[in-house]
């Protein structure tokens, strides 16, 4: 019996060696700290919803949507994949809304949670104006399971240098952050026009690179049919960007899922 008391006064003892002298100068009685016991109680533990808050449900998307690209790349091994026809995953904004798609089921936003996810379409070419289509999305509102905002654009500033131009859009692609959507109208080493891709890792200051999945930025006739190439892990400078939509009339927007994203009830 003696030992059964001693374990349950243990805690309080603790908690009163580490208050000051003075505040240890009234003494209590065996009564009195039984009494108090039930106030040193552990709070209950994190339920699953609380302890997979928002931030966590989000890199857990994120690494789903990842996952699920370098699962169709190595699929592909190395060999070019169908993209001709609407519903060919493999052309370049397809391929993108296909890996959002397949994993967006599980997961809603705080401020909307009954609100199925969806992912807006490209906005149209005389919405894009004075610009090229392709610089943007449409606006979709996040009430509508729009889960996406617009974290940083870039659009060419005729009133400023080329080189002023040059290095704004380096700042914009130093804003680059793991999972992150990627849309662009671009004139680049391999085409010309819109073009999209997600980024896999944070912009690296060490090599002022970016690394990025996507499909269809390079690609080949087969029998008179578009064919393209799944890509990940590709990694360029961002000059290697800056040199494809810095441009007259060009530009490009990062696209982030927004902070509240948790798991769909």
């Amino acid at each position: 019996m003696f030992y059964r008391y001693l374990r349950m006064l243990l805690p309080l003892i603790y908690v009163l060696l580490l208050l000051p002298v003075c505040a240890r100068a009234e003494s209590l009685t065996p009564e009195q700290m039984l009494a108090a016991e039930p106030a040193l109680e552990l709070e209950e533990p994190l339920s699953a919803g609380e302890a997979a808050g928002p931030s966590y449900a989000r890199e857990a998307w994120i690494d789903q949507i990842l996952s699920l690209a370098k699962e169709l790349y190595d699929d592909a091994g190395g060999r070019p994949q169908r993209a001709q026809y609407a519903g060919d995953i493999y052309i370049c904004k397809n391929f993108t809304v296909h890996l959002f798609r397949e994993t967006c089921s599980g997961f809603r936003m705080a401020a909307f949670p009954d609100t199925p996810l969806v992912i807006p379409n490209n906005q149209t070419k005389a919405d894009c104006a004075p610009y090229v289509y392709g610089v943007e999305w449409q606006d979709v509102p996040a009430e509508e399971g729009n889960p996406f905002y617009a974290a940083a654009s870039f659009r060419y500033d005729d009133t400023l240098s080329s080189e002023e131009n040059r290095e704004n859009a380096r700042a914009f692609l130093r804003e680059v952050r793991r999972g992150d959507y990627f849309q662009m109208a671009a004139n680049y080493y391999y085409g010309v026009g819109a073009h999209s891709m997600i980024f896999i890792a944070d912009y690296d200051p060490d090599t002022d690179s970016v690394r990025w999945t996507d499909s269809n930025m390079k690609g080949k006739s087969v029998n008179g049919e578009r064919y393209a190439y799944v890509q990940y892990d590709a990694v360029k400078e961002i000059d290697w960007f800056v040199d494809a939509f810095c441009r007259k009339k060009y530009g490009a927007t990062l696209y982030r899922l927004r902070d509240d994203i948790i798991f769909a009830p």
